[in-house]
């Protein structure tokens, strides 16, 4: 029996830090020995920081690894003919992305997962859902990109596919009217990357001048926020504008990396981003690499109980955030709550929508 085969029923966002934290040490003892054993690479680097085979009692003890290291190195735990799917991530350059390895063991865990936890806002019952992306994103089922990735994981929610965009970024008002009124009455679902959304979406409308009335739809997005904050668009700004022109009814931001896929942080009704049973985090100072007290902000280090096909359990993101509490939230969802405050300076900037901006230079 897998350690993760007793977890699957329990709730999502409903334990308390004590048991969570239980759980979630005991998976990260076990893969972090997992991969030790299995992936050289990853052996090499607990070697040079003089790690055993020790097993650690708190989050801020396991050994991590920056998340730019799955652009340099071929980081896996399984053997080539194990693999069924590789993720690549957005980056500056094609050859800047990192490339992660699942087997069929973890492509599932994640699947499972991802559905756990997107069960708790869009219910059980598949939705008619429109992407706001073209079709050949997902072109290759082999090799996806994050962008890919995510609509394909998010797809599983959906009925009727509907892609609003063709290969020219340009909506499709025919299929928005028709879409529309197939599904006039019903609850739908819309997906995009956040400055998609925006751009290809939101703007298109305002630019044609067209308002639709959809109140019973739930808007799910992420990535590139980077390009909506040089535009003075943040998220209550975002939300405002696209229910002005749409009536949206629900809008959900969430936090989530291709190095982790699964393991997805939802943003809350009260507007903070949560940590579901399968994942957790700390933010470190970036001066000693110490935790930090809630409400302040430094370096995010997330964590996953899911990737058993390569060592991405710890990783040390190239994001700011804070963290502003736990199982205290307005929600009422258990767990820690946090926001994300941006891109460590001079970090690569890198997105689920594919867009593509030069290096900060001093």
């Amino acid at each position: 029996m897998n350690l993760l085969d007793a977890i699957w029923n329990l709730p999502i966002y409903g334990l308390e830090k004590s048991e969570k934290e239980a759980i979630i040490l005991e998976h990260l003892n076990y893969l972090t020995a997992l991969h030790q054993e299995h992936c050289p690479a990853y052996a090499s680097i607990l070697r040079a920081f003089s790690w055993g085979e020790e097993r650690v009692n708190t989050l801020e003890e396991v050994p991590y690894i920056p998340v730019r290291l799955f652009k340099e190195y071929d980081l896996k735990s399984i053997e080539s003919e194990e693999i069924v799917k590789i993720l690549t991530s957005s980056g500056t350059t094609s050859t800047q992305v990192s490339r992660i390895a699942l087997d069929r063991q973890t492509a599932t865990y994640q699947s499972k997962a991802l559905v756990k936890i997107l069960q708790e806002y869009l219910g059980h019952q598949r939705l008619p859902m429109l992407i706001i992306d073209h079709p050949n994103v997902i072109r290759d089922p082999q090799n996806f990109s994050a962008r890919g990735a995510g609509i394909v994981g998010i797809s599983n929610f959906g009925r009727n596919h509907t892609y609003l965009l063709n290969e020219e970024m340009e909506i499709d008002l025919s299929v928005l009217e028709s879409f529309l009124e197939t599904h006039k009455g019903q609850n739908i679902l819309l997906f995009g990357f956040t400055f998609m959304v925006w751009q290809y979406f939101y703007q298109a409308l305002e630019k044609a001048n067209i308002t639709i009335n959809i109140p019973n739809a739930t808007l799910i997005h992420s990535g590139g926020w980077k390009k909506l904050h040089e535009q003075a668009v943040d998220n209550k700004t975002f939300k405002q504008c696209l229910r002005d022109r749409t009536s949206l009814g629900k809008i959900y931001n969430f936090y989530g990396m291709v190095e982790q896929v699964g393991s997805i942080f939802m943003e809350g009704e009260d507007g903070y981003l949560h940590t579901p049973l399968f994942a957790d985090i700390i933010v470190r100072d970036p001066w000693n690499w110490k935790p930090l007290p809630y409400g302040q902000k430094g370096v995010i280090e997330v964590f996953s109980i899911l990737p058993y096909s390569y060592p991405g359990h710890a990783l040390l993101t190239e994001d700011l955030g804070i963290i502003w509490g736990e199982d205290d939230s307005p929600s009422g969802q258990k767990g820690k709550y946090f926001t994300v405050e941006g891109r460590i300076p001079r970090s690569e900037v890198r997105g689920c929508s594919d867009t593509h901006i030069p290096i900060i230079k001093n």
